[in-house]
């Protein structure tokens, strides 16, 4: 009976530590998003287009996926402002965002949309996505209601990933490897 309990404590913690499929020196698990996509800039106009995770190769790069509400948006925002405040070359890096549009809260869906395409405005360097029906979070088996920073070399490689708030070593770590990668 002891040791049934001890392995099912266990394989429940051992899910809680890795509950996404997304692993180090892999490329993202594929995926493509056509219900929104990537938002696009035109002439000052907001577009959109189909996204695909293995297009994301030739740059560095930090990746967000976050769900629709205010509480996902802040966990990592320390993250976000410093990298906005690091000198990263925009031929060698670019952060991408992508938004579960499908994990908000009832009746918000037109601020996120507000906010995605102000930001587009105010950032066109910075590639968003727009998930409304979360199929990145499917398909890389998120949790809800949460944020995943994911760091990738210009292969596409995965070389960190976190699921949930960072410490402060890990932005650290987070910031010292995507300075390190390009």
């Amino acid at each position: 009976m002891k040791k049934k309990l001890l392995l099912s404590t266990a394989l429940f913690f051992a899910g809680l530590v890795q509950a996404n499929n997304i692993h180090l020196n892999q490329p993202l698990p594929a995926v493509t998003v056509t219900d929104s996509g990537e938002v696009t800039l035109q002439d000052g106009k907001i577009g959109h287009k189909p996204w695909y995770s293995q297009e994301l190769k030739g740059k560095v790069r930090v990746l967000q996926h976050i769900a629709g509400r205010v509480s996902a948006q802040k966990m990592n925002n320390d993250l976000m402002v410093l990298l906005g405040k690091e000198k990263l070359n925009p031929k060698n890096y670019q952060t991408t965002t992508i938004i579960n549009g499908d994990d908000e809260m009832f009746g918000t869906g037109f601020l996120i949309e507000r906010a995605v395409n102000n930001g587009k405005k105010d950032h066109p360097g910075t590639q968003v996505v727009m998930d409304n029906k979360g199929v990145v979070k499917k398909a890389w088996d998120l949790k809800p209601e949460d944020s995943l920073i994911v760091v990738l070399d210009k292969a596409g490689k995965v070389r960190f990933v976190n699921e949930g708030k960072l410490t402060q070593a890990q932005i650290k770590e987070v910031l010292d490897l995507t300075q390190k990668l390009q």
